[in-house]
């Protein structure tokens, strides 16, 4: 990978945050060095933790594919590549901070508590939200957002409320709480991002913008969108900023993990940009090889995220029975998702007049009977 426009990951690039090289040797890089205390501090269980994320998302990732292939879905966003990002992310948040997902990140919300069903719903077209986010279950987690960057002023906004309510830089750290928002790089080209990160500046807001590089807008190359780091976009409105290995789940954990910290305490926004790559489709309506080249693919496929991750805890002992074990889990995870998925029937004609209004509004009433009455004609129309 070469760096000249600024943009992409290069292994010798300086100001990255790296902790495992892409065999899963343990090699920080100089900018990792302030981290290293969060990870030393991690126990085994977390470690193993972090493994077993990364690979029931991607069984979970490869089988909703393969549902939406077969007819079941009407679309879906692979997540493949980037589950250490994700995972390192969603693991540093404490449970009374507030997530702002995209449309790409299952296993951030699977983590907070979200049934994957309810991302299957979504996809399947039986629901225009997905689950309840005020419902304790989800874990604080807003629904996703299929209009590019939008996100990113909820949580500006919702930050600022925090902020007005006290409800950070007390000092408590069991009790203060932070926003973390993720987006990818062809959101960072939106203007709602820029004006989420005015409001977040001016405001000092306890949030995070995660920004998730997979290196593709679409079929728009970053090195297109911006000729120098994505970084330094959040940079030129004073907002801390810097940049990490995306397929390294150890630096996303622990980045992540001193800037909500830091957020929460007070500090005001902070800003990631996890440098990784996007190995599947944009969704599953999009063919990748009609605009990049398999010689890039495989560049990026030596970078995996969880073969990284097996390397590093096989290198620290453990067991055969254990990726056994977690193999095993990922695949009854998946199978469980195509066997609740396959039962949900269709969405009734009805449900389009539920959430109209807030409040019950005769029209909608009146349409509602009229459509009750005409499909009923159908059932009692003589053969």
């Amino acid at each position: 990978m070469t760096s000249t426009d600024g943009a992409t990951l290069d292994d010798t690039e300086p100001g990255i945050v790296r902790i495992l090289s892409a065999d899963g040797t343990f090699a920080p890089t100089p900018d990792a060095e302030p981290y290293l205390d969060l990870v030393e501090a991690l126990p085994d269980a977390d470690l193993e933790q972090f493994y077993r994320d990364m690979v029931v998302v991607r069984a979970f990732d490869t089988q909703a594919t393969n549902l939406q292939r077969q007819g079941q879905l009407a679309l879906w966003p692979p997540s493949y590549g980037q589950e250490a990002a994700q995972v390192g992310s969603a693991r540093a948040a404490r449970a009374q901070d507030h997530i702002f997902p995209s449309y790409r990140e299952h296993v951030v919300c699977t983590i907070r508590g979200v049934d994957p069903l309810d991302i299957i719903r979504l996809m399947r077209g039986l629901t225009h939200g997905g689950w309840d986010p005020t419902d304790p279950a989800n874990g604080n987690t807003r629904i996703y957002t299929l209009v590019l960057g939008s996100q990113t002023l909820h949580a500006t906004g919702f930050g600022m409320g925090l902020a007005f309510d006290g409800r950070c830089g007390t000092g408590d750290p069991d009790r203060d709480e932070a926003v973390i928002v993720y987006y990818g790089d062809g959101a960072s080209s939106q203007g709602d991002v820029h004006e989420a990160m005015v409001f977040a500046a001016s405001y000092q807001t306890p949030e995070v913008f995660f920004l998730q590089n997979n290196q593709w807008a679409i079929s728009v190359p970053v090195k297109t969108q911006a000729r120098v780091p994505l970084a330094n976009r959040p940079a030129g409105y004073g907002i801390p900023s810097l940049r990490l290995d995306g397929n390294d789940v150890l630096a996303s954990y622990a980045v992540t993990r001193r800037a909500l910290d830091e957020a929460r305490s007070g500090d005001g926004p902070r800003a990631i940009e996890a440098v990784t790559y996007r190995m599947g489709a944009h969704t599953t309506s999009d063919d990748p090889t009609k605009y990049r080249t398999s010689d890039e693919e495989a560049s990026w496929a030596r970078r995996d995220p969880i073969a990284r991750m097996q390397a590093y805890l096989r290198g620290r002992g453990a067991s055969d029975a254990f990726f056994e074990g977690v193999d095993a889990a990922a695949a009854a995870y998946a199978a469980d998702v195509r066997e609740r998925t396959t039962a949900l029937g269709a969405i009734p004609a009805s449900t389009m007049f539920d959430h109209v209004y807030s409040e019950p509004h005769p029209l909608i009433e009146k349409q509602k009977a009229w459509l009750a009455e005409y499909e009923a004609s159908f059932e009692e129309a003589p053969r």
